[in-house]
């Protein structure tokens, strides 16, 4: 029973770690992604530095309420229910 006590706390530390790791990840592509469409954008030619961050932040809020972010969530799902089939099916 400790056993399986000590690989819940570790594969839930091992997972806490790769959820955020891949957030991280995934907010530093998006930004880099408003970055580059600011700058590209022609239009926006001349325009100060204050409203490239207002640009920037804006997105980043957006995506904070975003499908994608809440994705992430999965990286702590789908190893558990892997986990949990396979101890169903071994065991039945």
């Amino acid at each position: 029973m400790i056993g399986l006590i000590r690989l819940a706390v570790v594969g839930f530390v091992l997972l806490t770690v790769v959820y955020v790791l891949v957030s991280i990840y995934s907010r530093s592509v998006r930004r880099e992604r408003l970055e580059k469409e600011w700058d590209t954008d022609p239009a926006n030619e001349g325009r100060l530095p204050d409203e490239r961050t207002a640009f920037i932040e804006a997105g980043m809020q957006a995506y904070r309420h975003s499908l994608r972010r809440r994705l992430i969530v999965l990286v702590y799902v789908v190893p558990l229910a892997a986990a949990a089939v396979t101890a169903y099916l071994v065991n039945w």
